[in-house]
Order: structure tokens, then C-alpha cells, then sequence
């Protein structure tokens, strides 16, 4: 049997680290366990030999790796987020190698319930011949976006082994909390010191992403009326039954995620918790159409209204946060950052799939603080869940995107 790949080898280390961030925390980065591997990948390049690597006060490790060229060329940074979502357990993730995968199906040791298919996941047809790394079936894999922190530190790896390589300043970015929407919250961007940015966070083979979700998040309070439950009559509104009211009157059919896709947006309640006196539901809103978000906040407002001007003495509050934009608006700005990867895959014999991301990455935010930040694929897929799985040719053959698009920035330059 051939010996492991040396990405595959590296990804398979750091998904055994637990590094789940925590939307309820207060501090940040929001767990201390993320700082185990932000800490490693820290160390591990001071071993192949990059000089300027730090890791500052909130968690961020940047790393710079000077200009051999005669050029001027624009300062470019990858970036990737070491946390895994809170929707699944991260830790003790034990991954396994399939290796030379046939088409057939997945079966997950720690629970054979679980079992990944071509039929349940048809981006696994394309995938046969290659490897595939699995988590083993009560946890999620981490690949988003661990996958997109080995890429880079291969990529690191690579630049560090061959110094004839002719390029400009590169940095390297890696952050905490992105799955929590606060990944670049706390970054200066001109103490970064870069002028582009590529997030390695996407998901199939050639997707390269340059617009995303717009994202605000809803806080709905419902206040009831207390009393004894023994001599309640005529006097209890109860703040629970209020809330169930308000989440079963908004639209089942449409404006959820359940039932949208592409292009459409959604209202998605996340949590819902309180008593009889006081009850609060989340919600996140999102659509590429951040016009929309107005109107889905509306929507909350006026079924809230009805169900609970039904009782007198009940009140409410709605408190509505921006979380992310649409990076479109940006990037439309700086089409040649887009035009450069496009190219890079080409040279790879991979064609670009431009893709919407339902979702957010750091590069939204990076985008909006004037680090224009398009998503390059991975090979990351089914994200968030027991059967996520990645390929280890997807992940080869990003990080050759990588060193494709680094010369296509030097020819550029002047």
C-alpha cells in the first residue's frame, strides 16, 4: 500500500484537535481549545524556516514570506479559519482514509446509521479513484476549514522547499471564530499589510465563489403576563405558547431553508428558550439581496404584532444585528483578483464553476474592510454534519491553484 500524501497526513492531524467555537461566549477568540492549533501552525512554520510569523493577542497567527521578485507587485494573503461549527461535536474526531474510492457506499464505524452515498451526496460520482477522508461517525470530519488550513501550510511547505520560485510578498492568514460570523472581527487590516486576499473555504472542485448571503440576525423578546396557574384565569399570557404562535404562523412554504435554494433567501429561527413571563427566539436572515433583509425583518415584525396584540397586557421588542454583506458589491470593484484564479485553475485543467455561497466566509468581512477576498475551492463537502467528507485530490490540486495564481500575481507585476 503507498504511503500516505503529505496533505492528507497534515489535514488528518489537525482535524484530531478540537477547535469548536462557541456563539455564547464572551471572550474571543470564544474557546481557548482553538488556540492549540492556531499555537501548532504557529510553530510548524517557524520550522520550515518562515521568519516573520506571530501570533497576536486575539488568536490571529499571520505569517509573511518577503518578495524575491524585481517587480512591484500587490501584497496577497490566504487565509483560512482553524474553528469548526457548534452544530456538531468536534471533538475526538478520529478521520479515516478510503482509499481508491470505489462508488460504493460509506459506511461509518462509530455508527452504521450513518452512511454516505452517491445517492445522498452526487458530487461523490466524480470523486471515484480518488481518497476520501471521513470522519468515523459521531462527530463532524472539521474539513471546513481545516481542509483550507493544510492547502496553505502545504502551500507554506512548498514556497519554503523551493526558493527558485519567483514571487511577491505573501501572507498567510489564520482565524479563529469564523463559524460564528466573528472570524475577522478584531483584525487590522493595515497591520495585515496585504492588498488582496483569497479565503480557502469552498467546497467542489473549480468553485470559486464571489458573492455570499447578506446576513443580519434577529433577537425577538416575548413578554407574557405572570400569574399563579392555580387562579389564572382570565389574568396568564403565557410567553411560550406566544412564541410557538409566532414561529408557526411565518411562511412554511417559502423563506425558509428548508425549501429554498440558489438565489433564494430565507428567515431561519435558531433558538428559542424562556418561561411562562418571558420567552426569545433567534433568527438569521439571509439573501444576495440585502434589500430583502428589510423585508423579511417586516415580515417577523408584523406576525409578532398580530399574535400578540391579541392580548393587551403581552408586549414585545425586536432587536436586528448586521452580521455580514453580499462581498459581490466589493469585488465587482476589483474583477481581476477573480479573473487571476479563474486563469490559475485553467493552467490546472480545472474550469472555474462560479458559485453563490449560501452562507458567509471571512471574505465577506475582509471584502467590506477593504481586503477584497474571493473563496477558492477545497474539496470540502457536505459541511456541519457527521457525513462531511473531503477529497485528498481536491485538496492536491487547490493548493497547485495556489502556486499557479502566486506567478500569474508576479507576470502581472511591473
Amino acid at each position: 500500500m503507498s504511503e500516505i500524501s503529505l496533505i492528507a497526513d497534515r489535514f488528518m492531524r489537525y482535524v484530531k484537535i478540537d477547535t469548536q467555537s462557541d456563539p455564547d461566549s464572551q471572550t474571543y477568540p470564544s474557546t481557548e481549545k482553538q488556540k492549540i492549533l492556531l499555537q501548532l501552525l504557529l510553530d510548524e512554520l517557524r520550522e520550515m524556516g518562515w521568519d516573520d510569523v506571530k501570533m497576536d493577542e486575539w488568536g490571529y497567527v499571520i505569517a509573511t514570506l518577503p518578495s524575491n521578485s524585481s517587480k512591484k507587485i500587490p501584497v496577497v494573503c490566504f487565509c483560512a479559519h482553524v474553528d469548526t461549527a457548534p452544530d456538531c461535536s468536534g471533538k475526538d474526531v478520529h478521520p479515516i482514509l478510503h482509499r481508491n474510492y470505489d462508488g460504493s457506499d460509506i459506511i461509518l464505524p462509530d455508527d452504521p446509521t450513518q452512511i454516505i452515498s452517491v445517492n445522498n451526496h452526487p458530487y461523490l460520482k466524480k470523486k471515484i479513484g480518488d481518497d476520501i477522508i471521513t470522519a468515523s461517525g459521531n462527530t463532524l470530519l472539521g474539513a471546513d476549514d481545516k481542509a483550507g488550513v493544510a492547502i496553505i501550510m502545504e502551500l507554506a511547505q512548498y514556497l519554503k522547499n523551493h526558493p527558485e520560485m519567483i514571487h511577491g510578498e505573501i501572507k498567510l492568514l489564520f482565524t479563529p471564530d469564523e463559524e460564528i460570523g466573528k472570524g475577522v472581527e478584531h483584525l487590522d487590516v493595515q497591520k495585515l499589510g496585504a492588498d488582496y486576499c483569497y479565503t480557502l473555504d469552498g467546497g467542489e472542485l473549480g468553485s470559486l465563489e464571489s458573492e455570499n448571503f447578506s446576513a443580519d440576525g434577529i433577537e425577538l423578546e416575548i413578554f407574557g403576563v405572570i400569574a399563579h396557574p392555580g387562579s389564572a384565569k382570565g389574568k396568564l399570557v403565557n410567553a411560550i405558547k406566544l412564541a410557538s404562535n409566532i414561529l408557526d404562523q411565518l411562511p412554511k412554504n417559502e423563506f425558509a431553508p428548508e425549501v429554498t435554494e440558489a438565489r433564494e433567501g430565507f428567515i431561519h429561527p435558531t433558538d428559542i428558550r424562556g418561561t411562562a413571563e418571558k420567552a426569545n427566539i433567534k433568527f438569521i436572515l439571509r439573501d444576495f439581496d440585502t434589500s430583502l433583509l428589510d423585508v423579511y425583518t417586516n415580515l417577523i415584525d408584523q406576525t409578532a404584532k398580530k399574535i400578540v396584540s391579541g392580548y393587551p397586557n403581552a408586549k414585545y421588542s425586536i432587536k436586528r444585528t448586521e452580521q455580514y454583506r453580499n462581498m459581490k458589491e466589493i469585488l465587482d470593484k476589483h474583477p481581476h483578483v477573480i479573473e487571476f484564479a479563474a486563469q490559475a485553475m485553467k493552467k490546472c485543467s480545472i474550469e472555474p464553476i462560479m458559485l453563490p455561497v449560501r452562507g458567509g466566509t471571512d471574505g465577506s468581512r475582509l471584502s467590506f474592510m477593504g481586503l477584497p477576498s474571493p473563496n477558492i475551492f477545497t474539496g470540502e463537502m457536505s459541511l456541519h454534519s457527521v457525513q462531511e467528507y473531503v477529497s485528498v485530490q481536491d485538496m492536491e490540486k487547490s493548493m497547485k491553484v495556489l502556486l499557479e495564481l502566486i506567478q500569474i500575481w508576479e507576470s502581472s507585476g511591473r
